[in-house]
Formats: C-alpha cells, sequence, structure tokens
C-alpha cells in the first residue's frame, strides 16, 4: 500500500469567504478527525496533495498527515468537487489506526482479451468497476485485477471470482455480478428485429380481420 507525507495547516477561518480565499491561494480547505480526536481544521497545499494522491493507490493512499509537527496516518474520506470544473473544493481525512480494519473501496481493473466473446460479435460489460473490502490500511490494495481472457458468451464474473490478496476480505455480496457478456448489435440484427417486428404487426392485423368477418356473420345469423 502506498503511503506519503502531506503537510498541513492549522489556524484557517471558518466561513464560505475564507475558504474562496485559500483557493484562489492554492490550498484546499479540510478537516480531519477520527481516533477520539476532535475535527480540526486545516488546509493543504493543492500541488502537493496532487502529487501525494497520483499513484496507483490514488485516493485510497495512506497520508502521513503532518499537523504542526505532528503526524496523523490519514485517508481521504471524502472529497467534494466543484459541479462544474471537478476540481476538488474541500476535503475530509480520518485518522486511521494503523493496526486496525477499515472498509474503502477499490477499483477493478480488467486485463487480457476475451477472444471467444470478440468472435461471437459479444461485448465485454463490466458492472461494477470497484469493490467494497476490509483490511487494515497499510495492506489495501491498489487494485483489484481480473484477466477476461477465459471469458465466453455465458460468462458471468461475480464478487466471489476475483482474486482478493491475503488479509483482505470483500465485503460486498459475493453473489453480485461484476462482468457479464451483452451481444453487441449489428445493421444486419437491427433489419432482421424490424423485419420480426413488421411480420409479426402484419399477422396481428390479419387476426383482426378475421375477427371481424366472425362478428358480421354472427350478427346475420341473429337477424335471420
Amino acid at each position: 500500500m502506498t503511503e506519503t507525507i502531506l503537510n498541513a495547516t492549522t489556524g484557517r477561518a471558518k466561513g464560505s469567504s475564507s475558504s474562496r480565499r485559500l483557493r484562489s491561494e492554492g490550498r484546499i480547505p479540510a478537516v480531519v478527525y477520527g481516533q477520539g480526536m476532535e475535527p480540526l481544521s486545516i488546509s493543504v497545499d493543492r500541488r502537493e496533495l496532487r502529487i501525494a494522491v497520483s499513484g496507483s493507490a490514488g485516493l485510497n493512499t495512506i497520508l502521513d498527515l503532518t499537523i504542526n509537527g505532528e503526524m496523523y496516518p490519514s485517508i481521504i474520506k471524502d472529497a467534494q468537487r466543484h459541479p462544474v470544473r471537478l476540481n476538488i473544493e474541500h476535503l475530509d481525512f480520518i485518522q486511521v489506526d494503523l493496526n486496525a480494519q477499515i472498509i474503502v473501496n477499490v477499483p477493478i481493473n480488467l486485463t487480457g482479451e476475451a477472444k471467444e466473446v470478440n468472435d461471437n460479435n459479444g461485448l465485454i460489460d463490466q458492472i461494477m468497476t470497484e469493490v467494497e473490502v476490509s483490511t487494515t490500511p497499510r495492506n489495501i490494495p491498489d487494485e483489484i485485477i481480473f484477466d477476461v481472457s477465459e471469458m465466453d458468451m455465458d460468462s458471468t464474473i461475480t464478487v466471489a471470482d476475483l482474486a482478493i490478496p491475503a488479509g483482505v476480505t470483500a465485503t460486498s455480496d459475493p453473489e453480485s455480478a461484476v462482468i457479464t457478456v451483452s451481444i453487441m448489435r449489428t445493421p444486419v440484427l437491427d433489419e432482421e428485429a424490424a423485419l420480426a417486428e413488421a411480420a409479426a404487426a402484419e399477422g396481428e392485423g390479419e387476426g383482426e380481420g378475421e375477427g371481424d368477418g366472425g362478428d358480421a356473420a354472427a350478427a346475420d345469423d341473429s337477424g335471420e
């Protein structure tokens, strides 16, 4: 598991105007809490944060958050982003016990080529892009990799099929579908579907006509 030092500054004023000023100075307002401590208002340098989480662990990186010379092992619990620009506007850090289990989401990445699926006009459909796991902070995997090479048209990969590293437990439902196979539509298939629908509609129309004729004959008979 990746970890790195991230320096933070305390003493920031609360409120939207103070937060805007910090952002204009290239800093991100944040709060750190957990492990029985009182929530602490801090700010971190945007560029230093970008470097700190640029590794393969991303936002799951264990950060040795350094505040006034004291170190707080932490992870990013929540990152609030601007709705349009999507840059981070506020962070929640949670201090962690390096020996205690925590629950985090780990990305699922696919590798390999499903030749049989491709040859049969199929498409690999990744339903879940991350899986929830429980483990100690230093043992959080950067990613869970699944090789799709052996998948065929009938394959459905569930959480139980993932190779979870030792010391890590998947807490997501083991029967939840992670990867499925769908059939790609083509112009030929679309044309065949349209013809089938037209034929079905024509058959329904003829059936309705026959029913009307029978009703008319019955009416004539009753008139006699």
